[in-house]
């Protein structure tokens, strides 16, 4: 048991002001693993007050000792990566394997990585007889979700810090024990006091006290997109600036002359990544009308060797998901598609032979599914493919940007130079082409309802900024 009975303000551990608890559930046990401050807007308001405090000092900190710091918190995440992957394996469901690559690799990557790129911000620059100047925006409110959560959490945090930023941080509460854990390592590398403030409880009473405080200049909110609209509602009363990353439906075009079992077996992994928990997996297949057959066959063929398991065992390629809420949602979800006549290749609602424990859900991959179905349409969170024959390459992105979303997706051709053509079509944030490489430097973030603004690099930087015209 991993108790946190107390929240992280002004440098220090505080009570929390609120009188609840909340239970942190191990996604494939079942068991309770931890708990948590259900925390109020009490706290919220000593956390924004601490943050406005440490305000001038942090954002008056040269630069040099800013980039030190953010090294220092990247070191110290290294030195407790086994720990840490192990908890959010637990927290979350990823295999462990992937949690060390992924769960505690990226964020001390977005540390590491502002450390670097805030040496090369141009902060003053002439334009005529004005001086222009970079400033950070102030105190940040940075509410994560669950899935990535310390991922999340290091996009916003670490971004805000090298900017001159100070925080107020309200971690998921589905997946929040990641959390607690930064904060000492923030203690550990000597972070002033203040800089960084976390409160723990959930969206409705927490985030919405943190979207709606006067003293929090920004918030940047990531999770689905009708928590991200409250969001922007409670923000507008003080005009607060507002970063969302959202919800997605990202697809993924197949063309004519690809070659699929490359295009296919990759399509399959990039639709189940961490259960398929990704706001930017690459869940619908879009695939040529002439090809349909051969692209189920290797489909269902590659869905089947994802075996779903203990996140600790190493031949588990599939873990739970992260709560029984989520799981319930998912199935519903699959016994939709089959209602509406889609038609099911492999997996199903039924729990997976053998784990009838653990938020465990079957890789699913449907075939046939038309624009029209709930679940060509809506995000669902979980290990389902949707595959939707297309007639043409007109025919492809007409469907690939028939959705309310613009979060990722994919293009495969033989031909790379059309296949980039084809991505610049789709409307959205970002398009891997045969397979291209995460770069986490490029800037993530969405269009339509995905989202607002961008994280990671210097275009992620570029959100925490103010900017100032000095006459002369």
């Amino acid at each position: 048991m991993d108790v946190r009975d107390k929240i992280f303000i002004g440098g220090e551990w505080v009570q929390s002001l609120g009188s609840g608890t909340i239970e942190v559930i191990n996604s494939t046990t079942e068991e309770v693993m931890g708990t948590i401050p259900e925390g109020s807007p009490e706290d919220v308001d000593l956390a924004a007050r601490a943050a406005a405090d440490a305000f001038y000092s942090w954002s008056t900190t040269a630069v040099e000792e800013r980039a030190k710091t953010l090294s220092r918190i990247s070191e110290a995440i290294a030195a407790r990566t086994d720990d840490i992957a192990a908890l959010i394996s637990r927290e979350v469901g990823m295999p462990l394997t992937f949690s060390s690559m992924i769960q505690v690799g990226l964020p001390m990557m977005s540390f590491v990585n502002t450390a670097s790129l805030i040496s090369q911000v141009e902060w003053e620059e002439k334009i005529g007889n004005s001086l222009i100047v970079r400033e950070p925006v102030g105190v940040v409110g940075a509410i994560t979700p669950w899935n990535y959560p310390l991922h999340q959490i290091a996009a916003k945090v670490a971004a805000a810090l090298g900017a001159g930023c100070t925080v107020v941080l309200k971690p998921s509460e589905v997946a929040p024990l990641n959390a607690f854990v930064l904060m000492e390592i923030l203690q550990e590398v000597e972070l002033p006091a203040g800089v960084v403030n976390l409160v723990s409880g959930t969206g409705p009473v927490v985030g919405e006290a943190i979207a709606s405080h006067p003293l929090v200049d920004m918030v940047s909110f990531t999770g689905s997109t009708r928590a991200g609209k409250r969001v922007m509602q409670l923000a507008s009363d003080t005009v607060k600036r507002v970063a969302l990353e959202l919800g997605g439906k990202s697809a993924n075009i197949i063309l004519e002359d690809a070659d699929l079992q490359t295009a296919v077996t990759t399509g399959v992994m990039m639709a189940y990544m961490n259960s398929g928990q990704t706001c930017s997996a690459h869940t619908r297949m879009i695939v040529p009308r002439s090809r349909l057959a051969d692209v189920e066959a290797i489909a269902a063929e590659t869905a089947e060797t994802f075996t779903t398991g203990d996140p600790f065992d190493p031949s588990t390629r599939l873990g739970p998901l992260v709560s029984a809420t989520q799981r319930e949602r998912v199935r519903g979800y699959i016994r939709k598609g089959e209602d509406e006549g889609a038609t099911l290749l492999t997996g199903g609602a039924q729990a997976p032979e053998g784990l009838d424990k653990g938020y465990f859900v079957r890789p699913t991959v449907f075939s046939n599914v038309s624009q029209s179905m709930t679940i060509a349409q809506e995000e669902i969170f979980g290990p389902v493919l949707s595959i939707v024959p297309a007639d043409d390459e007109e025919d492809a992105v007409r469907i690939a940007n028939d959705t309310i979303y613009g979060l990722a997706g994919a293009v495969w051709s033989a031909d790379k130079d059309h296949a980039v053509a084809v991505a610049r079509r789709m409307r959205t944030g970002q398009v891997d082409v045969n397979g291209g490489r995460y770069n986490p430097l490029a800037p993530f973030g969405g269009y339509k309802q995905s989202g607002i603004g961008r994280e990671l690099g210097m275009f992620g930087l570029e959100e925490y900024f103010q900017i100032k015209s000095i006459a002369r």
